[in-house]
């Protein structure tokens, strides 16, 4: 599920709009489920769900960034500056 390379990892997500709270559900389909309250217009679910993970894993959110799937509800996120191991730790811990 997590890829590290070149002091980023890169996993899937599974973004699910219009939710009651911002929350990491688990893993389904080897992506990380995560529910947002943005509605998936304009990149404000995108906006939120970058700024979710980086507050959720502790790194700037300058560190984060769609690199698949920016319309879809199934993409590709890098975070840069940390390892898989810490990643998966704290995804774990908050699923």
């Amino acid at each position: 599920m997590l890829q590290e390379s070149q002091n980023a990892v890169t996993f899937n997500v599974r973004v699910i709009p219009r939710t009651k709270r911002n929350e990491i559900v688990g893993i389904e389909n080897n992506a990380v489920k995560i529910r947002l309250t943005a509605p998936p217009v304009e990149g404000r679910a995108n906006e939120a769900l970058l700024k979710f993970l980086a507050h959720a894993l502790g790194v700037a959110r300058a560190n984060v960034e769609i690199v698949r799937g920016e319309s879809s509800r199934h993409k590709v996120v890098r975070v840069r500056g940390m390892t898989a191991a810490r990643v998966n730790e704290i995804l774990n811990k908050k699923a």
